[in-house]
């Protein structure tokens, strides 16, 4: 099925194509007739899976032309309303609708000429627009459209008090859109109070990750997880790589050890100014940089092309960020991989993850690797995994306490 066959504008179907997208994903198939109808939504889905789009395009049909500052979009993060609002600019470049984005790390000065000048759409951080309400340099009388996006995030990051308090400034007279890869009760209750009579639109199961990413976990001591990541990447072909760290400082320093390995490197995490993040995701995008090192951060919302390989260089605390890590790869249905490295305390972690997933992850060994002995893993088999380079194979490992 055609974008064409929704009743979306015949500008926004050839914005869409311009991007080179022919047919929706599940998501936008289920979502577009119920926003071009007017109602409310609640939608969850997994990461990757087309949802900007499925809000976008029909946002902007029913928009139409140019006029007052209707729509507003919120995003937990700056990186995620830079990212929708030239998602926005991209499939309405065939429109005259203006998009503006308004998030901290940066002066005051341009989003409030866009504010006065003009604008459709506006995709936000909740901090920063509620300065910009205060200050009267932007009003929501004439907002007939709310998208909440990422509210699981928002919820994290605490931003829900501060989503309330612009929701009460919003006319009732109007349609919500709200998107959360899961709906625990504090969500709920927030959609409970905002929504009126919402349609439910859920794609895949809420827990699981995209079923076309392969997934693999190499155990390892502690002291090897550096040498073990850059044997992986001698012997992976891949296009880009996302590397995840737990922590800024752990970033930082695989980015500098793996730059003086001769790897072309970007580096993203909070400390980061505004700057440097978008030259990091810039680079990242247009090839410029092979490697990106980020903390969970940049777990939701990027939406790279061609990521071909996640990078689990720390195991994460919370199964959820596993799930929003290795989306990253295997965006609209395309394939991926994901590799995890993962040392003896690490363990639980692991095993954390994959009772939420529903899955076991197979257990992978790297052949002519100088691997210190581990107390922790025991083989299973001989073979039966194909090597990562040469036609070699891998050995699949099973965990518990050492037999004796």
């Amino acid at each position: 099925m055609s974008f064409n066959n929704f009743g979306l504008s015949p500008e926004v179907v050839r914005g869409t194509q311009a991007m080179g997208f022919s047919e929706p994903t599940p998501i936008q198939l289920r979502a577009f007739p119920i926003i071009l109808s007017g109602k409310d939504l609640i939608g969850t889905a997994q990461t990757g899976t087309g949802k900007t789009a499925a809000f976008a395009l029909p946002i902007m049909t029913l928009l139409a032309e140019h006029g007052a500052f209707r729509c507003l979009v919120l995003e937990p993060t700056r990186e995620l309303a830079a990212q929708v609002e030239t998602a926005f600019r991209d499939y309405g470049r065939f429109t005259d609708l203006r998009v503006s984005v308004v998030h901290g790390g940066v002066g005051y000065g341009k989003q409030k000429e866009e504010a006065a000048a003009g604008t459709d759409i506006v995709c936000a951080t909740p901090g920063r627009l509620l300065d910009l309400l205060e200050q009267r340099a932007i009003n929501f009388r004439d907002i007939n459209v709310l998208v909440l996006d990422e509210v699981d995030r928002m919820l994290d990051m605490g931003f829900l008090p501060d989503v309330r308090r612009i929701v009460e400034q919003i006319p009732t007279d109007r349609q919500t859109l709200l998107f959360s890869a899961t709906l625990p009760p504090e969500i709920e209750r927030l959609a409970a109070w905002v929504l009126r009579e919402p349609e439910l639109v859920e794609i895949g199961a809420r827990r699981s990750p995209a079923e076309t990413v392969t997934h693999a976990v190499y155990p390892v001591a502690a002291e090897q997880k550096f040498d073990l990541l850059m044997a992986l990447l001698e012997r992976t072909n891949f296009d880009s790589a996302l590397i995840f760290s737990r922590t800024k400082h752990g970033a930082d320093r695989i980015a500098h050890q793996l730059k003086t390995a001769r790897h072309s490197v970007a580096v993203l995490h909070s400390n980061r100014t505004q700057r440097e993040r978008v030259e990091a995701l810039e680079g990242f995008k247009s090839g410029k940089y092979e490697v990106m090192v980020a903390t969970d951060i940049a777990a939701r919302g990027i939406d790279i092309a061609g990521v071909s390989h996640v990078i689990n260089y720390d195991v994460p605390e919370h199964p959820e960020d596993y799930v929003h890590r290795i989306g990253r790869t295997g965006r609209a249905q395309k394939v991926g991989d994901a590799f995890t490295l993962m040392n003896g305390e690490e363990l639980p972690a692991l095993q954390a993850i994959e009772r939420f997933i529903g899955q076991k992850i197979p257990r992978l060994k790297i052949e002519n690797f100088p691997y210190i002995y581990t107390v922790l893993f025991e083989p299973e088999s001989a073979g039966g995994k194909r090597a990562i380079g040469g036609g070699r194979t891998h050995r699949g490992y099973s965990f518990g306490r050492r037999r004796r």
